[in-house]
């Protein structure tokens, strides 16, 4: 599968690799970061590239999923963003996650953006939503500012969820 790139103003959305591995562990090492994801533990080592590999693996399954975020001034990996459906979720979702050492400086907002226009334009996708835990507001404010609004709350792998979502005929490229 090879895996598209795609380029915002300040980040490049790129297939992850290999050499990716210490940016990405460490970020998922780090307790703020994780908190609203999974049961907000953080990953080990081996964990974080079974996360990796698990995202790259939905490329070939599925035709689409998570880029790895790279910074285009440093050159790091400072998160993941991309769209992922796998078995037993409620639909196509964008997600993101972002180093804190780069949080509120706009990349999840770009790089969700840039995801959108993919799900929409490439795949013709009617719908994409979000899962997003309440309490998680950082990431309910990137939802709204991409036009996503609440739909419903839900329940997926024994944790309460937000949905977020927004239809095709909404989206404002």
């Amino acid at each position: 599968m090879n895996i598209p790139t795609l380029e915002t103003d300040d980040l490049i959305l790129r297939a992850f690799r290999d050499t990716d591995l210490d940016d990405y562990a460490a970020m998922l090492a780090d307790p703020k970061i994780v908190r609203h994801i999974r049961d907000g533990e953080p990953y080990t080592r081996e964990e974080s590239w079974r996360s990796m590999a698990f995202f790259h693996g939905h490329w070939s399954l599925r035709g689409y999923g998570m880029w790895a975020v790279e910074h285009k001034e440093t050159h790091r990996c400072i998160g993941r963003v991309g769209l992922h459906n796998p078995e037993g979720w409620p639909g196509l979702e964008v997600g993101w996650l972002i180093d804190s050492e780069y949080w509120g400086q706009g990349y999840a907002t770009q790089g969700a953006r840039a995801s959108l226009d993919y799900a929409f334009s490439i795949l013709n996708a009617e719908q994409v939503l979000s899962l997003i835990k309440d309490d998680n507001l950082a990431s309910i404010r990137v939802a709204e500012k991409i036009g996503e609004t609440f739909i419903r709350e839900d329940t997926l792998l024994g944790f309460d969820h937000h949905v977020y979502g927004i239809k095709a005929n909404e989206y404002n490229r």
